[in-house]
């Protein structure tokens, strides 16, 4: 395994194709849009998966690992037991409970452990380190639609929105210009994915759970220096939350380039690993198609 090198990856030009794909709930269809806009993109960008808690864009993509790293997220007490005295100081400052007894020794329990420093200062014979623990790994592949970057994190390991940031740095190591599957939800691997993309697609769907989401990512969409898109996915099987949800997006000045249909193909390309894009002449495919033209003429300035 190899180590990446580090670049300055801060900012990229207003005319540079830099579009993160994001959702404020899981299963609206981010990862199926985002697989069907690496075919679409006609010039070399790289694709990066930030949905690290459940990284799945390569699936769709496929494609060959060609660099692969681990990646260093969190740090964990480590209690010297030879330099110890059970004294139980340690145990008496976590406020998360992550020291246990076993068989008359305090132990730091790795799950619980978030690396606040407490123990380490209260230990009166520092008999308490921090060090560094793996919490998942960044690969880089090779794909019949150019480079992807995702990752592999640890079950249960935490700093998700810090391996977003390393999967970011990453792809930008190869291209400025990037495509990204962004998290789901509002926390900070969303923040992270959002982060240094000139705009960001928000897709929704026509329930009010969708509608509520769709407001709450768009917050944190405006924080940032990225212009907000939506695109409706499965506008017509609730047309009256669709028109809803045009007339906010109309108030909060977030321009919809895409209203994609219900259509059972959808599922067959899911079912198939395949993105949707290829079943050319499926409603959702010509739908996608139009979508992404209209990214363009945004992008271009149109």
């Amino acid at each position: 395994m190899s180590d990446f090198n580090i670049i300055n990856t801060s900012g990229v030009s207003k005319n540079e194709f830099s579009l993160t794909v994001i959702s404020g709930k899981g299963g609206t269809g981010k990862t199926t849009i985002t697989a069907s806009l690496a075919h679409l993109v006609d010039k070399e960008i790289v694709k990066a998966d930030c949905d690290v808690d459940a990284s799945n864009l390569g699936i769709i993509l496929e494609g060959e690992t060609i660099e692969q790293s681990k990646y260093v997220g969190a740090k964990v007490a480590l209690i010297d037991q030879a330099m110890c005295d059970q004294c139980g100081g340690c145990k008496d400052v976590c406020r998360y409970d992550a020291v246990d007894i076993v068989n008359s020794k305090y132990i730091v329990n790795n799950l619980k452990c978030e690396g606040c420093n407490a123990c380490v200062v209260n230990c009166h014979l520092d008999a308490i380190k921090l060090i560094k623990e793996v919490t998942g790994d960044v690969i880089k592949k090779d794909t019949k639609v150019g480079k992807l970057v995702t990752s592999k994190m640890i079950p249960g390991a935490e700093g998700s929105g810090k391996l977003v940031t390393e999967v970011r740095r990453v792809g930008k190591t190869e291209n400025t210009e990037t495509l990204i599957d962004g998290s789901p939800g509002i926390g900070c691997a969303v923040m992270a994915s959002v982060t240094g993309s000139n705009h960001s697609l928000i897709v929704t769907e026509p329930t009010q759970s969708g509608f509520e989401d769709m407001k709450r990512v768009y917050e944190i969409v405006a924080n940032f220096d990225s212009i907000p898109l939506a695109v409706i996915n499965k506008y017509d099987i609730n047309e009256e939350v669709a028109i809803k949800i045009e007339k906010e997006c109309e108030r909060l000045g977030i321009k919809i380039v895409g209203k994609i249909p219900f259509d059972t193909t959808v599922n067959e390309a899911v079912n198939n690993l395949r993105p949707v894009i290829e079943y050319k002449d499926s409603k959702a495919a010509i739908a996608i198609n139009e979508m992404y033209q209209n990214i363009l003429k945004v992008i271009e300035g149109e």
